[in-house]
């Protein structure tokens, strides 16, 4: 039996860099996360996490969110804090 297997993957460039850096703080390579990865769906019988479809709201806010919609813009740093403390 062969001790190695490669996969092959296509990502968005985007979302790779940003692994890439969370991988880097977390001080492992790709293939250590490809393989914990590989490992905790074995001990889970699945995936390691729960996937849902989002309720409508979810969408919704997803939505506002990528077409920034209704989110509320500040002239400061300050102006921020004093809005989230008002909550």
């Amino acid at each position: 039996m062969s001790k190695t297997a490669t996969i092959r993957a296509r990502l968005d460039p985007q979302l790779k860099h940003d692994a890439e850096i969370i991988l880097s703080m977390l001080g492992l390579s790709h293939t250590e996360a490809i393989t914990l990865f590989y490992r905790q769906m074995i001990l889970q019988h699945g995936l390691p996490f729960e996937i849902k479809i989002p309720s409508e709201e979810a969408l919704e806010a997803i939505r506002q969110s990528r077409e920034w919609e209704h989110l509320p813009k500040y002239d400061s740093l300050e102006d921020l804090m004093s809005d989230l403390h008002e909550e």
